[in-house]
């Protein structure tokens, strides 16, 4: 199969104004959703996740509760290597208070929830997940799917389907030698239905992401969506390494 340049430099374009309008549509009606469960939305609103990101995100406290939550869109729409064949936004919905938090075992310097003063918080009578599900479900009758790590809500003409994972937040501490309790590496820690706890780092995929492009002259990501819509095309048509494209060691 054989690309014209022209086909290329289309393959390496961004989001589209109407797609990231759409993105920024479905978190606003998931925040929406969210403040039925007594969130209130900071004094911020939706903001980009840093200068030149095509991430959003925004910051939730219940009043009542006290408890946080941060939203934000992750994956290939955060990282802005999607590419027109996903249709979907993933978005997270973390929450801060309580977390989960790892540390240094190993000595001179261990390190346990008394180096920073922690507590262990209650055990929930009802799960963060069922409760998200719950929200949603009100706000988007006959549109909302519960899968193993996700809830999933229908989109439409005015925003993306969005995979909405329920997760908290996962404070690593392992490098940290100044007992500094707000001084960590931002993960999340999501508990599907069935299997193991998952945690990864969504936002240092990001910011990390970034770091790369601007490192290649703004090259990096539009050779991922080059080499994404490339090997979409190989799959579709099953005519080249029978019908499987071996993926390159590349972190999009």
């Amino acid at each position: 199969m054989i690309f014209s340049e022209s086909r290329l430099v289309y393959f390496s374009a961004p989001l589209s104004v109407t797609e990231d309008a759409k993105c920024k549509h479905a978190i606003q009606q998931v925040r929406d959703s969210l403040k039925n469960l007594g969130f209130v939305e900071d004094v911020n609103g939706i903001t980009k996740s840093f200068e030149g990101a095509s991430s959003y995100e925004t910051r939730m406290e219940n009043i009542s509760s006290g408890e946080k939550i941060k939203v934000f869109i992750q994956g290939s729409y955060a990282n802005n290597t999607n590419i027109k064949a996903e249709s979907d936004v993933d978005i997270a919905v973390v929450r801060e208070t309580p977390f989960h938090a790892e540390y240094r075992s190993v000595q001179p310097h261990p390190q346990t929830d008394a180096t920073f003063n922690f507590i262990v918080a209650a055990p929930d009578t009802v799960t963060f997940k069922d409760r998200v599900e719950s929200c949603l479900r009100a706000s988007f009758p006959g549109q909302v799917g519960r899968h193993n790590k996700s809830i999933r809500v229908s989109g439409n003409t005015y925003r993306k389907d969005a995979d909405t994972v329920p997760a908290m937040r996962y404070r690593n501490y392992k490098w940290n030698f100044s007992d500094d309790p707000e001084e960590y590496i931002r993960g999340i820690r999501i508990k599907p239905d069935q299997g193991e706890t998952i945690v990864n780092y969504p936002e240092q995929h990001i910011l990390e992401g970034r770091k790369k492009n601007v490192a290649t002259n703004h090259s990096y990501k539009k050779q991922v969506r080059i080499m994404k819509s490339v090997c979409g095309k190989w799959l579709m048509l099953d005519t080249l390494l029978l019908g499987k494209c071996h993926p390159l060691d590349w972190n999009h």
